[in-house]
This record gives structure tokens, C-alpha cells and sequence, in this order.
């Protein structure tokens, strides 16, 4: 690095003022020396959090930081007039790494670092020890931005202050050689680990390289380390979880048992045995959910082992996050039958993984399962859940009975129960019955609050019943939030009272940390109601006057953008949802932009940008077909950029076209009426390996009679199938249509009936 580490001259003015801490000022180097011993009796004296405590102080000195600097905020806490803990630099040591990850300027990274060098001197001279909760993080960014010197340098100011570090310094060592493939070191240190491992501390240094190993997924080097291991001396829970996590990934099978039959046979372990079982087997590639719970079983008779509550509940974890509820549902209810107890937790991960597969049925299930339990009695949190899927499929009755079943039980139902029907109602646009919720409320002695109301509110479709409820709310002294503001903005723009709309921003009741989200509100009200050149208008004011906006006002411009030929505009609004999970449904809306304009150059450059997303996920197919799907709803006139297009995805990003792919683009050419692009789509089947189906022969036929290519569609007609009865009466529209299309439709009109029951009838022949 450019920086001179050692330099602790006072003429750098800049890290001066930075760290000059009040504290550190009034100490002499030979009186730190004196008062290392006392420092941790002091901090324990002066320094005791809750992790509540904790949580809050990491949030002030964020904010601090976000609002003021880092360098102010270190001024700021360094002259608050209590001395400074280990967590507090913790907090800023995380301040500086986050604020070099967040810079692309070399110089502002490199700062950053030194910053954090000069926070770790000052605690090793106010006497803490430097433990992995402070250096790992950094340690962490050194190895992930490839900094290997740095990194280097680093640790060997740990290992100056902390001996006792070395194993685990030892781990970060092979994290960063693996992160910069530098192979000959990797072996270097598998080797200098295994030199000795019989040893209390080689052991130590063997069992922290094999944890990176594991993490890292590097299974030879793994298997080799794991050999010198003797696994029945492994004291630490943690390195056997990363052994048998990494035995199943890596489908040892019979190595993992046999390590679990040793450690059940020397008692080592022993309690933690039935958790190993499950973190290899939910690690195992190879085996799907009902082979995993097969064998849990399986595994817990074999070693004579009870399964615990903890693997259950990791199990039925592992199960919701594939949305396998009904394998949840069977091993809740093995555990019920062992007379294993299960955490309210549990229940709410099965109600979620209900929601996300929309099995909304399914949560009868969980509740008759949550009742076998008597220990469990449902929170307010687990009654929303309930209700909520509830609703989602309409069976309010259902809904009821679970607040009935509250009542029963002399709990009062809260106000987010209720606020979920009446949100459910209102979506319906069923006024009448979201207004007897709130006679309902009234009745259970249930005050409604301020999400209530803004559920109503945004559901309003005049100006007369938006002031009636928000005078109403005001009357029960409930105070607005920022939904309320955004319900405001929305029920406005909806009416067409867009100045009105325009007014809630200015209301002195909105507290200034919400601003920025009601802006944002008001922006995509704007855009989604048609008033898009007032919603870029004030997205550019924000803009220039340096301010912020959600990424979902961002990505509502993008979705109704309006103004043609300006796509570098609509680029910019694309760039700054870069880190969003906005950015792909905003990257569709520019797609279908560029496609509508026809503007080849820029859809092939969203589309790279798009290539690796999806490339990861396996379904780079699904984006090209979207993508010609689009086309073809666009009716062009021309193929020209249909088949250019076609051209890029097989030359540029090297992918055969899908049969949706041509499809889309064969129908695209009836539109357009062009018997040469059709000919040329048809090839392309051949050239993909595609055999012709029904509907290519349907498409195919249609466009050459569009195109008033007779005699070419006859001889289509002649190689199609035409035993089913929807093939033959869509061949029968299509020759009414194109055949006799003076007979069929006045002259001069769109023909719009003919079409649409053709699409009707294959689509009815496609779900056939």
C-alpha cells in the first residue's frame, strides 16, 4: 500500500483531528502500561449492555455516521464524556469497512483502512484485547478485495496482541489464499497442518483449517485433513456441524455414519448426535425431502439415538425453505407422536412457507396440529398468520372461527387481525362487509388504529369519504402515520385530485425520517395515474436538491415511463435500482420499452445485463421467450428486428431459441404478413433440433395465409394433423378469415373478432 502504516506523526492534521479522542490525550505511554490490568475490571463496572442495548447503540452510531461522517461521528462519541468500550469501537471499525465497500475510489478505500488501523492501535494502548468480533470483519474485507499484504500485515498486529488468536487467524490465512486461487500456498498450510496433528495446539491450528475447507467447498484437500482428524477428541459443536455438513455435501455416506457410530460409541458428542444427523443429511445434494426424512429416522434406530426437539425443528426448517409443507406437516407430526416439544417458532416458519407455495388451505392443518400441543398456546403473531391465509383464499368464515376460538379462550383479539379481514374485504372492493368489520371491532371492545384507517382511506373513491374517515381518525385522537399519508396520496391520485395529493407532502405532521418514503409515494402515484411528466418533474427536483427515494418510486417511472426516444432517462432510473431487488422487474419494463420503439441495440445491451442473473438460475430461455413474447403482442408490422433479435441471442449470447421463442415469433408474422420471415423461423426449428408440433403447423399455416401465400399454406395443411377437433376449427377460422375476408367483415374495419377467437381455441388447444 502507498500509506505509511507507522506513521504516527502529528503533522497528518487530517487523522488527527479524526482520532483525536479526548481520553487517549490526558494518558502518558508509561501510565496505558499501568492501567491494562484495571481495564477490564473497569468495563465491567462501567460497560454492561442488554443486547437490546446493543442493537439500539450500533443503530445511533450508524445514523451518526450516515448523517454526519465518519470522521464527525467518531469526534462526536470520542467527546461524549464516558470512556470508550470495545463495542463502541467494534461499531466503528464496521462504520469504516462499510464505507470502504461502498466507495469505488482507491484513495477514499485506503483511508478507510487506516482509519481502522488507528482504531485497533488506540484499543491495543487502552488495553483491550483484540478479539474476532473487531478484526474478523476487517480481516474479512482484506481477503475479499484480494489485499493480501494488507491482510498480512494486519494479522500480525493480532497476533503481537492476541497469542491466543493464532488457530483462528489460521482459518482467515486459508480463506484468503482459496479467494486468490493461490494453490501452492493452500497445500503449504494443509500440510504444514497436518505435520503434528496428534498435538493439543496442532490440533487446534488443523481443526480451523478444515473449517475453511468445508466452507469453501474445496473437497480434496478436505478429505486429506480429515484423515489425520481423530473426530472422537473433537470438543468444539461447531467443526463437527462443518464435518458433517461437508460430508453430505460432498455424498460421503459411509464415512459420515461411520464417524457418527464413533462418536456414539465413546460418548463424545453424544447429545449433539441426533443435530449432526440432520445437518448431514439436509447437506446431501443427492437426496430429495422424502429420502432425507426416510433416513433421519432411519439413522436415529440405527444408532439407538432420540431424535431432539432442535433437529426437528431444524428439519421442518429445511423443509418450508423448499415449501415442502406437507412433509412439515408429517414430521410434526412424529414429533408429536415421540412426545417431542416444539417452539410457537416452528408453526410460524410452516404458516410462511404456506403463504409463499399457496397452499392456503393447508393452515386448518397447522392450527389442528398447534392445538394436539398443550404447552403451545397461539400469540397475536400466530392468529394474524392464520388469518392472513385466511383471507388470501377467501374464507372469512374460517377467519372467525379463529377469533372465536381467541374469545374462548378470554383473549382479545388485536387490532391486526381485524385490520387483515378489512384489508382482505377492501380488496375486494366489498365495502358493505370491510365496514362491518368495524362494527365488529366496536363490538369486541377492539380500538381501531392508524393502519385501519389507512386501509379504508386508500380505499375511498371520492373526496367526500376521504375526508369523512381522516376527520374521523383525527376525532379518536389517533395519530397519522407515514401508511396513513401514503393512503392519503394514493386515494387522491385515484380520484383524479392530484394537487390534493400534492399537499399531503407538505402537512407539518409528517415526521422528517418518513419524507422521503411519502415522496416517493406521491412520485409513484403520479406516474400510475397517469400524470407521468409531473412525477418526473419532481423526481428530477428531489434529485437535484440531493435527496433520496425508494426504490420502488424508481421503479413505478420506469414501469409507466411515457416519453419516446428518451431511453437514457429511462437508463439512468435502471442504474440507480442497480443494488434493488427492483432492479429486474424495472430491467422487463425497459425491455418492453426498447421493444415497443424497436431499439435493437439497447434491448441486447439489457439483456447482457440480465445474462448472468438468470444464466445463475438456470432459465435464460424464460427471459428470451418474455422477450419475444412482448414482440409479438406488439403487432409490428415489420420482422426485421424479430429476426435480428433472433440472430443476437444465437450469435451473442451463444443460446439455441427456445420452441416458445419461435413460436412467438412465427405468430408475430401474421401480424405482420411476411411468408419470407415465417420461411425463414421455420428453418429454425429444424436448425434447433425442435420437431414440428401442432401449434408450429397452426402458426405456420396462419401466417402464410396472412401473408396470401395460398398455395404454400396448402401444402402445410397437408403435413398437419387435423384428427382433433380444435385443429380443424381453428384451420376453419383461419380460411374464413384470410380466404373470404370481404364476406366476413365490413370494409375498412380492424379485424379483431376472427383473431381473438383464434387465440381463444389455441389456447384451449394448448391446455388440452
Amino acid at each position: 500500500m502507498d500509506l505509511d502504516w507507522q506513521d504516527e506523526s502529528d503533522d497528518d492534521q487530517g487523522v488527527v483531528n479524526v482520532l483525536d479522542f479526548p481520553w487517549l490525550s490526558s494518558l502518558s505511554n508509561n501510565m496505558i502500561s499501568l492501567r491494562r490490568k484495571e481495564v477490564s475490571r473497569e468495563r465491567k463496572q462501567k460497560w454492561v449492555y442488554s443486547s437490546s442495548q446493543d442493537v439500539r447503540f450500533n443503530r445511533l452510531v450508524q445514523m451518526c455516521a450516515k448523517k454526519m461522517g465518519t470522521d464527525t461521528a467518531i469526534d462526536v462519541f470520542a467527546k461524549l464524556g464516558k470512556e470508550t468500550g470495545q463495542k463502541e469501537f467494534h461499531a466503528l471499525i464496521k462504520i469504516c469497512i462499510e464505507n470502504a465497500k461502498n466507495t469505488t475510489d482507491e484513495d477514499v478505500s485506503l483511508e478507510q483502512i487506516y482509519k481502522a488501523y488507528q482504531i485497533l492501535k488506540l484499543m491495543r494502548e487502552r488495553g483491550f484485547t483484540i478479539e474476532e468480533a473487531t478484526y474478523g470483519q476487517f480481516l474479512k474485507y482484506l481477503i475479499d478485495s484480494g489485499m493480501v499484504d494488507e491482510f498480512f500485515f494486519f494479522s500480525q498486529l493480532i497476533k503481537d496482541e492476541n497469542p491466543d488468536s493464532l488457530p483462528r487467524l489460521a482459518y482467515y490465512e486459508m480463506i484468503l489464499w482459496i479467494t486468490v486461487n493461490n494453490e501452492v500456498k493452500i497445500q503449504e498450510l494443509c500440510h504444514s497442518a497436518m505435520a503434528g496433528a496428534a498435538s493439543e495446539e496442532k490440533s487446534k491450528f488443523l481443526e480451523q483449517i478444515l473449517l475453511a475447507l468445508g466452507e469453501s467447498d474445496r473437497k480434496k484437500e478436505f478429505m486429506m485433513l480429515l484423515k489425520t482428524l481423530d473426530t472422537t477428541k473433537v470438543m468444539s459443536p461447531t467443526l463437527l456441524e462443518c464435518i458433517f455438513g461437508s460430508l453430505g455435501k460432498f455424498d460421503q455416506t459411509n464415512l459420515a455414519e461411520n464417524i457418527l457410530l464413533s462418536l456414539k460409541s465413546n460418548d463424545n458428542g453424544v447429545d449433539n448426535i441426533s443435530n449432526f444427523i440432520g445437518v448431514y443429511l439436509t447437506s446431501t445434494p443427492s437426496l430429495v425431502v422424502e429420502d432425507i426424512i426416510e433416513r433421519f429416522h432411519s439413522l436415529h434406530n440405527v444408532l439407538k439415538v432420540l431424535p431432539t426437539s432442535a433437529s426437528y425443528e431444524k428439519l421442518i426448517k429445511y423443509c418450508c425453505e423448499l415449501l415442502k409443507v406437507h412433509e412439515a406437516l408429517n414430521i410434526i407430526d412424529k414429533a408429536l407422536e415421540s412426545g417431542v416439544a416444539l417452539s410457537l417458532e416452528t408453526f410460524h416458519s410452516i404458516l410462511d412457507a404456506c403463504d409463499q407455495s399457496f397452499d392456503f388451505d393447508l393452515v386448518h392443518h397447522v392450527n389442528l396440529r398447534l392445538s394436539s400441543f398443550p404447552s403451545l398456546k397461539p400469540n397475536n403473531e400466530t392468529i394474524r398468520r392464520m388469518v392472513l391465509l385466511c383471507v388470501k383464499m377467501k374464507d372469512y368464515e374460517g377467519a372467525y372461527r379463529l377469533i372465536d376460538n381467541l374469545q374462548q379462550m378470554n383473549v382479545t383479539p388485536p387490532v391486526t387481525v381485524y385490520n387483515t379481514i378489512l384489508a382482505g374485504y377492501l380488496r375486494e372492493k366489498n365495502t358493505k362487509r370491510a365496514m362491518t368489520v368495524l362494527k365488529q371491532m366496536e363490538d369486541a371492545n377492539v380500538k381501531p388504529d392508524a393502519l385501519t384507517y389507512s386501509h379504508i382511506i386508500g380505499s375511498c373513491q371520492c373526496e367526500k369519504d376521504i375526508i369523512k374517515f381522516h376527520d374521523e381518525m383525527i376525532s379518536l385522537e389517533i395519530k397519522p402515520t407515514k401508511q396513513v399519508f401514503m393512503s392519503l396520496i394514493n386515494a387522491y391520485a385515484a380520484c383524479g385530485l392530484f394537487e390534493k395529493a400534492k399537499q399531503v407532502v407538505c402537512d407539518k405532521r409528517i415526521p422528517v425520517e418518513d419524507l422521503s418514503r411519502i415522496k416517493s409515494a406521491l412520485i409513484g402515484a403520479l406516474a400510475s395515474n397517469g400524470h407521468f411528466s409531473a412525477a418526473l418533474e419532481m423526481y428530477e427536483e428531489i434529485k437535484e436538491s440531493k435527496g433520496s427515494l425508494e426504490p420502488k418510486a424508481i421503479r413505478s417511472l420506469a414501469e409507466h415511463f411515457q416519453s419516446e426516444g428518451e431511453l437514457s432517462k429511462l437508463f439512468g432510473l435502471l442504474d440507480e435500482l442497480e443494488n434493488s431487488p427492483h432492479w429486474i422487474d424495472a430491467c422487463f419494463w425497459v425491455i418492453s420499452h426498447c421493444v415497443r420503439e424497436e431499439n435493437f441495440s439497447s434491448t441486447v445491451d439489457i439483456l447482457k445485463k440480465l445474462k448472468d442473473k438468470f444464466s445463475a438460475e438456470g432459465s435464460l430461455d424464460v427471459l428470451f421467450d418474455e422477450v419475444f413474447c412482448l414482440y409479438a403482442e406488439k403487432e409490428a408490422r415489420n420482422m426485421q428486428f424479430g429476426l435480428n433479435l433472433l440472430q443476437a441471442i444465437k450469435e451473442e449470447f451463444g443460446v439455441s431459441p427456445s420452441r416458445k421463442s419461435l413460436d412467438f415469433l412465427l405468430s408475430a408474422c401474421v401480424n405482420a404478413k411476411d411468408s419470407d420471415a415465417a420461411f425463414m423461423i421455420w428453418k429454425e426449428y429444424k436448425i434447433a433440433g425442435l420437431p414440428y408440433n401442432v401449434l408450429s403447423y397452426l402458426w405456420m399455416y396462419q401466417s402464410l395465409l396472412a401473408s396470401g401465400n395460398e398455395k404454400s399454406a396448402n401444402k402445410i395443411l397437408n403435413q398437419m394433423p387435423t384428427n382433433d377437433f380444435h385443429v380443424r376449427c381453428i384451420v376453419k377460422a383461419c380460411q374464413n378469415k384470410y380466404l373470404n375476408q370481404e364476406a366476413f367483415e365490413p370494409k375498412g374495419k380492424k379485424i379483431k373478432k376472427a383473431l381473438s377467437a383464434t387465440l381463444r381455441l389455441l389456447d384451449a388447444l394448448k391446455s388440452k
